[in-house]
């Protein structure tokens, strides 16, 4: 079996799965760090010591021996890495040189690379002869064009690795192969969630995404705001400061800032002119975005949709689709998102078991 790692700053969650791909069991470990976590794991939910991932691990690992999975019955830990920077562009076994690859992109996101490493040293001492591989947020992105990665910035800034890298890859990565053999040939890809974007796949391969340099860009979402000028977020910054600046447009912005609420379940129950805006701006901002990403396809056969609000919200996708009408008749799918499948699935193709 291959347990599935995703570890965060104060939670682990972890889904175990056979070698095809069913899903023995999945929970998470919750509060670690503090004065008590949690842990809530099959039959298992109660709280718990853990003050670090180590600590973390452990108690997964003998959650799971108390309720009959022994680590003799692992054959691989699979885990999620969002940022694989410029040189990890495609799962792998984790080695030496990939730990060191996955650290010098940790300024890329420093917010989480640090948590998906002290996942990957946890089991490396708790199981030291554990294979282990890694699947990246920003790998399935590796094959857009320089021409749509980089941005018209000087030669010194580009060189310290600013640029478009996109996320949500595993996603995208997933919604290829639910496709199989009727993959479309141009398929417009939306992730709509707390976080959304949007992906052009042509042929498989994407070619373009709404997201850049960082999570923020793009479309409007639960707390980010999505694109904004530069000139605006500097003087955000003069204003309240860089630290506050950067708190205010990811986790104060997006729905929140403009509905007062980042669930879009609440914001379609209000019956309120603030709410109907922001759903409106989220759905009008997805749309351009889209056209953005049909012209780098060159068309559009076919749209998908995934995340959260994408899967669950028909409101959603008419109201983007009625932006879209002038496409014509363009199929619609709605894909259910299960990154964490992906990740074993990428083990398995890399021979975990």
């Amino acid at each position: 079996m291959i347990l599935v790692v995703n570890a965060g700053s104060s939670s682990i969650k972890v889904a175990l799965f056979r070698a095809d791909l069913t899903e023995v069991m999945a929970g998470q470990v919750s509060g670690i760090g503090g004065p008590l976590a949690h842990i809530d794991l099959g039959t298992d939910d109660k709280d718990i010591a853990a003050p670090d991932h180590g600590a973390a691990l452990n108690a997964i690992l003998q959650s799971f021996a108390a309720q009959g999975i022994t680590t003799d019955q692992l054959t691989a830990v699979a885990h999620r890495v969002v940022h694989g920077g410029t040189s990890l562009v495609q799962p792998c076994r984790i080695t030496d040189d990939v730990i060191a690859g996955i650290e010098a992109a940790t300024p890329l996101a420093p917010l989480h690379n640090p948590n998906n490493l002290a996942g990957i040293r946890a089991i490396a001492a708790l199981a030291p002869d554990m294979a282990q591989f890694a699947s990246f947020g920003t790998a399935f992105h590796a094959t857009n064009p320089d021409v749509a990665t980089a941005y018209a910035i000087p030669d010194s800034d580009r060189a310290m690795g600013i640029r478009r890298y996109g996320f949500h890859g595993l996603s995208y990565a997933w919604i290829v192969t639910q496709f199989e053999d009727k993959l479309p040939d141009r398929l417009l890809a939306f992730h709509l969630g707390s976080g959304a974007s949007l992906c052009a796949i042509h042929k498989g391969q994407s070619v373009a995404t709404s997201m850049g340099y960082s999570p923020l860009d793009g479309l409007t979402m639960g707390t980010r705001s999505g694109a904004i000028d530069g000139m605006a977020v500097l003087r955000m910054a003069d204003i309240h400061g860089a630290a506050e600046a950067s708190r205010r447009l990811n986790k104060d912005s997006g729905l929140k800032g403009l509905g007062g609420a980042n669930d879009m379940r609440l914001l379609l129950a209000a019956d309120t002119p603030k709410a109907k805006f922001a759903v409106d701006h989220f759905c009008y901002w997805a749309a351009r975005h889209a056209g953005s990403a049909i012209v780098a396809m060159g068309g559009v056969d076919a749209v998908a949709f995934t995340g959260g609000i994408g899967q669950n919200s028909a409101p959603i996708r008419d109201q983007i689709m009625s932006h879209l009408k002038f496409l014509g008749d363009v199929p619609v799918h709605v894909v259910k998102a299960v990154e964490e499948r992906q990740i074993a699935l990428d083990a398995v193709t890399l021979g975990a078991v």
